[in-house]
């Protein structure tokens, strides 16, 4: 969040959060301390955090301690969704650090997941509207459901861009559609305001993952942490794979994208091939137009600090790099 200029300053409150969740941390058992721990200081940009917050500011009621609770449980959520999501996928790395369940075995990874889980549980149970705990459980149910959906066909386009849109709508959109909309459940808002902030947080989203997905791709491994087409070497069908099967790239990104554990000689092929057909280009336009639709979102509120805040961090999504 460092690269996010708004108008308003984000810094102390995030540092506030990362302590509330830290202090949460009072389990009888040393490792599932150690290990969460370890997850919750390997960085993170806290996007749905600062989403939280500045969502929080539209209301007429701000009053810090019950934002800080919605912010807190997003983080905790997202975390634990996060060490579940590599356990599933078998990943070694995230951002650069071994990860929890290739550091201690699956057994301490999955108890952590759940951990996190119950944290959050007992975050949203101090909420001070019961709507967002209706919200955020929903966020959670959406993070499970697409985590078993996943995009299996590259053919024809639209069939697999239903499959794509419904995983990454519930692996990523949900949970900041939670942060937007419950910041502002907290504070106070009306009916139509709520539901514009509800877009808005889950369109970011959707081109939050898209980006993502671009810059496997695009971006250097030094930079992602991880080499170039990893996703695809992990058997996950992203946009740019499927928009370079449609501009007819040739058949060694269908093979990479259909072959179970492709070899990284054809992961590599692969990747060539999806930039030589300018894919992430097409597919980066369509994280553009999610953004530039969000924005309109905030049409619906007075010019402020916050809603400015929120420009920034919708533009932002567009500008980061990793």
């Amino acid at each position: 969040m460092n690269q996010l200029v708004a108008a308003i300053d984000l810094a102390d409150d995030l540092q506030a959060i990362d302590r509330a969740v830290l202090e949460k941390f009072e389990s009888r058992s040393a490792l599932l301390n150690v290990a969460s721990r370890y997850l919750l200081s390997s960085g993170g940009k806290r996007v749905r955090a600062a989403l939280t917050l500045l969502c929080a500011r539209l209301g007429p009621h701000y009053e810090e301690r019950r934002v800080y609770n919605v912010a807190t449980a997003i983080e905790m959520i997202h975390a634990a969704s996060l060490v579940h999501d590599d356990l599933v996928d078998e990943a070694d790395v995230r951002r650069g650090r071994v990860t929890v369940h290739s550091k201690w075995g699956g057994n301490v990874a999955l108890m952590v997941g759940d951990y996190l889980f119950a944290l959050a549980a007992g975050q949203m149970a101090e909420a001070s509207d019961p709507r967002i705990i209706k919200s955020f459980a929903r966020g959670v149910e959406r993070i499970c459901e697409a985590e078993l959906s996943p995009v299996t066909d590259v053919e024809p386009l639209q069939m697999a861009l239903d499959q794509y849109y419904t995983k990454i709508g519930g692996k990523t959109a949900a949970l900041f559609e939670c942060a937007a909309e419950g910041g502002l459940l907290a504070t106070g808002g009306s009916e139509q305001q709520i539901e514009a902030l509800r877009q808005f947080g889950y369109e970011i989203g959707l081109a939050f993952q898209i980006v993502d997905d671009v810059l496997d791709f695009t971006a250097d491994e030094q930079t992602l942490g991880k080499p170039a087409g990893h996703d695809l070497k992990e058997g996950t069908i992203t946009l740019p794979v499927l928009y370079a099967i449609d501009q007819g790239a040739s058949e060694i990104v269908r093979e990479a994208a259909l072959t179970y554990q492709p070899s990284p000689e054809l992961v590599a092929a692969a990747v060539v091939e999806v930039r030589r057909v300018c894919a992430t280009k097409r597919a980066f336009a369509d994280a553009e137009k999610l953004v530039e639709k969000a924005i309109k979102r905030l049409d619906i509120f007075p010019d402020s600090p916050a809603r400015d805040g929120l420009i920034d961090l919708a533009e932002l999504v567009l500008r980061r790099k990793m």
